[in-house]
């Protein structure tokens, strides 16, 4: 039986492609099926009947933790988002005493430092523009390169560094419990059953902005 997928004959993409994350939640319906599934259980007895509502109990129990999963995952990369607007907004401070760095600047920084709503869509946004932000305070740097001898401003710095790489882990932990629950809710019969009628919907995964993608491409060396 020859490969489904062949490398040596099938079609391929010498440019390559870019993949996305599609901003999309997708309701979990159920059709006619699974009516007559669960009224053909009480139909051949009380038993069986008795033992699919206690299964879909205990599926209802697993959606719900695995939603509080969600929420204190998410809450570690809002804390750490947090941190580091802290330091963002030091270091602008630092450097508005030795140049003018950009009103708009400061005052957009303020605006992240005061929080906001913390859903899946703002979390991501938030996460963007502070990035944007600190890419801006880095074009400060550049123009003033005596400044980065300044052990405060040095220090900003490297907080900022350990924060990226800890915001990278809990967006990874983060989109591995959503991939857990977008799973789990296509799971019929008894995860499907309770996620529809619950009105349960795929979750979104933490994703990058469109100017991080970009720098990426660039050169660096």
């Amino acid at each position: 039986m020859a490969n489904a997928l062949d490398e040596m004959n099938d079609p391929i993409s010498t440019e390559g492609r870019d993949v996305n994350v599609i901003q999309k939640q997708i309701p979990v319906k159920v059709g006619w099926g699974s009516t007559f599934f669960e009224v053909m259980l009480w139909v051949l007895g009380i038993i069986p009947g008795i033992v699919f509502l206690f299964v879909k109990i205990k599926a209802k129990e697993y959606l719900r933790k695995l939603e509080q999963k969600i929420q204190h995952d998410a809450s570690q990369i809002d804390n750490y988002l947090e941190q580091r607007v802290v330091i963002l907004q030091n270091a602008s401070k630092l450097l508005d005493k030795a140049i003018d760095l950009d009103k708009d600047t400061m005052t957009k920084i303020a605006q992240y430092r005061g929080g906001g709503k913390n859903n899946d869509a703002s979390r991501n946004e938030t996460s963007q523009a502070v990035d944007k932000l600190f890419g801006q305070v880095n074009v400060a740097f550049e123009q003033y390169p005596d400044l980065k001898a300044h052990d405060e401003i040095e220090e900003c710095l490297r907080q900022n560094s350990y924060l990226q790489k800890e915001i990278t882990a809990a967006r990874e932990l983060y989109n591995d419990t959503v991939y857990t629950w977008n799973s789990a809710i296509q799971e019929w019969p008894a995860k499907m059953i309770v996620a529809a009628k619950q009105g349960y919907t795929t979750r979104i995964p933490f994703t990058t902005s469109q100017e991080i993608k970009e720098k990426a491409r660039g050169t660096f060396f």
